[in-house]
């Protein structure tokens, strides 16, 4: 009977220990990081004086999920921000969402506060199916999203194109708007033995410093966000061992800049 009690509990364990360890093993296969994301919006000239846009959101398809990234600038005239003035672009949403490939961007309007002014005279701007499914913009080619790295998604709209006369005076929304992605941020990544020193990084740039732990299994940092330039990082561990500084690590936006392992004593 005893032995019997005792098979039980192992095989009851052993249960248990299969069902954690398939648990952690499907998060790490889940874990795939997350991107911090900026949309912008700029304009290719068109004849008219304003065109106010009331946007509400913009949803980025990644994986067969939609993320939406929600606009609270309010109401903007889009012929404020060309590229080569001195207003560029505006920052219309930002936010974290999984790493991976951007597959499809839609731009979704409020149903109010879209006008147009010609001549002086504003107008109600009509915007055909904006409030629901949304504007598909184009892609030249689908991005992909890398943990870490802060990219930047323009929205150039083309004014002359996206506005159509309806022949009564009045004017319709189709919006012409091609998605520009680019990276504007990189990572500086490596790993320090050994794992007792469990050191503090610091990435130091000037008078701006952004810190982080190495894992405790593996020794590894990973530190993302980072404008291109030069840098500098100190590897502070706990006591007991020396601290270590590595000087003039490069960094370029879009790019891993790693490290290697460094070793304390």
């Amino acid at each position: 009977m005893k032995n019997k009690t005792l098979y039980s509990i192992l095989t009851a364990v052993l249960l248990i220990g299969s069902l954690v360890f398939a648990a952690c093993k499907k998060d790490n296969q889940d874990a795939g990081g997350t991107t911090k994301v900026e949309i912008r919006m700029t304009d290719a000239p068109g004849d008219f004086d304003e065109i106010n846009l009331n946007v509400k959101s913009v949803v980025l398809l990644s994986g067969g999920k939609p993320y939406t990234f929600t606009v609270d600038h309010g109401i903007f005239d889009i012929l404020d921000f060309r590229i080569g003035t001195s207003n560029p672009d505006i920052l219309v949403a930002s936010g974290d969402m999984p790493s991976g490939e951007i597959t499809e961007i839609r731009l979704i309007l409020h149903d109010s506060g879209n006008s147009i002014v010609v001549d002086g005279q504003e107008q109600e701007l009509k915007t055909p199916s904006a409030q629901s499914s949304g504007w598909k913009i184009k892609l030249k080619e689908n991005p992909e999203l890398v943990p870490g790295i802060t990219y930047s998604l323009l929205l150039d709209f083309d004014a002359a194109k996206s506005i159509v006369a309806t022949g009564n005076g009045k004017y319709m929304l189709k919006p012409v708007v091609r998605g520009i992605t680019a990276a504007t941020s990189g990572l500086i990544s490596g790993t320090v033995l050994p794992i007792a020193a469990h050191p503090e990084v610091l990435v130091i740039s000037g008078t701006d410093t952004v810190g982080t732990m190495t894992d405790l299994i593996t020794g590894r940092f990973t530190v993302g966000g980072l404008a291109s330039g030069s840098y500098k990082v100190e590897i502070v561990p706990v006591e007991g061992f020396i601290p270590a500084i590595i000087d003039n690590i490069l960094v370029t936006a879009g790019q891993n800049t790693s490290i290697g392992v460094v070793t304390l004593q």
